[in-house]
């Protein structure tokens, strides 16, 4: 996706241009008219680019020239050719641009955090024993299952009798259930 570049512009995509703050505008010329359409200002010469795109597609329809002719297949279509519909319609399409470098740029950082600790788990398992024992206290696991064995079962509350003095005499059996 190589960006066809124009004369006489300061950005490297058609019908995109930088403001002195930084920002990035993108606006298109009607066809055989001299009104612009005024596409809005974006934070990336890329999403300004895409907002041209849908807007040059929709006014000068397949023969248009696209700073990404490549994608042209994917971008949103304009209800009508009024310069309303042709703004909304640009202006979805450089918002999905946008969100979709802000997934890939995290995506990216997301990688290489997870390179890092992969690196950092390599490192600190050539150079060092870990005792997995000592970390799920293997060694006591035997006698705490034993000890666990050797609890008394809760008693029963047969009758919904509270347990007093007088009623733990009658030692009740599992046998005695009707």
């Amino acid at each position: 996706m190589h960006p066809s570049s124009s004369k006489g512009f300061s950005g490297c995509y058609r019908g995109v241009r930088r403001r002195a703050n930084g920002k990035w505008v993108s606006e298109i010329r009607e066809p055989k008219k001299p009104n612009r359409i005024w596409l809005g200002t974006f934070p990336t010469p890329e999403m300004a680019a895409v907002a041209y795109d849908v807007a040059a597609l929709a006014l000068k329809g397949k023969n248009a020239e696209l700073n990404f002719p490549d994608s042209a297949s994917s971008l949103p279509v304009p209800a009508s050719l009024s310069a309303h519909d042709i703004q909304v319609a640009a202006a979805a399409a450089a918002a999905a641009a946008g969100a979709a470098k802000d997934a890939m740029r995290t995506q990216a950082e997301d990688n290489n955090v997870s390179a890092a600790q992969e690196k950092q788990t390599a490192v600190m398992s050539s150079n060092q024993f870990v005792d997995e024992d000592l970390i799920f206290d293997m060694p006591n696991v035997l006698i705490n299952m034993a000890e666990g064995m050797l609890l008394s079962p809760p008693p029963f509350d047969i009758g919904g009798e509270p347990n007093t003095p007088e009623n733990m005499e009658q030692e009740t059996s599992l046998w005695n259930f009707p």
